[in-house]
């Protein structure tokens, strides 16, 4: 099997070797830049498999790389950023990042979501069989072709919209999915933007599936910034 390869655009040296040396010893094939010109170059010219970006670039903002990229493919970005402020993380993620890191993080964190993002990628370009198989996890099914949910057996009954929100959140699971993507996805590119009906949807859902809904198993919060489906377990 060809290794992956992993774009790191980074200025930050310590950093860019680090990722670099942990992705390396995994065996990924490696490529680096410290600018996001550099970084659109290496794209275009390697086209690599999977990229991590760092939004403080010296010449541009790691925002204008994910709408430049995304104008014309789809390869997974991961954004890894010291910045914590919630709406820097929705605006990545709505213009088309797969995943945000903040820094500090740790290695396994790291190789995880490069994992995640790396097999919902290729999920999506091989046959839609693989894409439409039946998430699992833990106890739960989803059944897309069936449009039934079982937990250990036992049928779930979710209304039409609450079965919407958790297909969507099973087909990309895994990956954050912000308020505003969700909502365009269930409701339509017209939706409210108020979160309210979301939330409502969700507190429902969640008693439904979690046995302590405060303590969720299958359904995560990102605070802020929207919700993430606990990462469909392999066959």
């Amino acid at each position: 099997m060809p290794k992956f390869s992993v774009l790191i655009i980074e200025d930050e040296k310590n950093i860019q070797h680090f990722m670099s040396k942990i992705l390396k010893r995994h065996d990924y094939r490696v490529f680096c830049a410290d600018t996001g010109t550099g970084g659109l170059e290496l794209i275009r010219s390697q086209c690599p498999d999977i990229v991590l970006l760092d939004l403080g670039l010296p010449d541009m903002n790691g925002d204008e790389i994910i709408r430049s990229v995304r104008t014309w493919s789809s390869i997974p970005i991961i954004v890894i950023s010291a910045r914590t402020a919630e709406n820097e993380k929705v605006l990545a993620l709505d213009l088309g990042a797969d995943d945000y890191i903040t820094k500090p993080f740790g290695t396994s964190e790291l190789l995880a979501r490069i994992r995640t993002s790396l097999r919902h990628s290729n999920r999506l370009m091989t046959d839609s069989e693989l894409y439409i198989r039946p998430y699992r996890c833990g106890e739960m099914i989803l059944d897309f072709s069936k449009r039934l949910l079982t937990i250990a057996g036992k049928e779930v009954h979710l209304t039409p919209i609450e079965y919407k929100i958790v297909a969507c959140l099973a087909q990309n699971s895994g990956k954050v999915i912000t308020y505003s993507s969700l909502l365009s996805s269930v409701w339509g590119p017209y939706a409210d933007g108020d979160n309210k009906i979301l939330r409502v949807n969700m507190a429902n859902i969640r008693r439904k599936i979690e046995k302590d809904p405060a303590q969720p198993k299958y359904i995560f919060t990102e605070v802020g910034v929207g919700y993430r489906m606990a990462e469909d377990e392999d066959e």
